[in-house]
This record gives structure tokens, C-alpha cells and sequence, in this order.
């Protein structure tokens, strides 16, 4: 496995881990950010998902 994408998948999860324990309260952190990644489409999203598959074939 790639370095540089086992560090962004090592980091999107302690992220999701700390959003679940936001999301424990009245506000739907995880949620409202998915719906932004939908609606928007930031390219920080695309660069994202683009390292953490950096190591897969095809």
C-alpha cells in the first residue's frame, strides 16, 4: 500500500471519528458536510478521493 494513501485514509478516519462525536449532539455535523460535498463539489473533495485510491490499479 502507498504511503501518501495510507495517510489520507489514517486521517479521513480520525476526522469521520471526531464528526460521529459531534454528531452526537442536537446538530448533524456529518450530514450538513456531505450535503455541501454534494452541492458544491469542492475540488479538495475530488483531490481527496483521488489520493486515497492512488494505489489501485486501472
Amino acid at each position: 500500500m502507498n504511503k501518501v494513501s495510507s495517510w489520507a485514509r489514517i486521517k479521513c478516519a480520525i476526522v469521520f471519528i471526531v464528526f460521529m462525536i459531534f454528531s452526537i449532539g442536537p446538530v448533524p455535523v456529518t450530514s450538513m458536510i456531505g450535503l455541501f460535498v454534494v452541492i458544491y463539489r469542492p475540488n479538495w473533495f475530488k483531490k481527496l478521493v483521488l489520493t486515497i485510491y492512488a494505489d489501485k490499479d486501472g
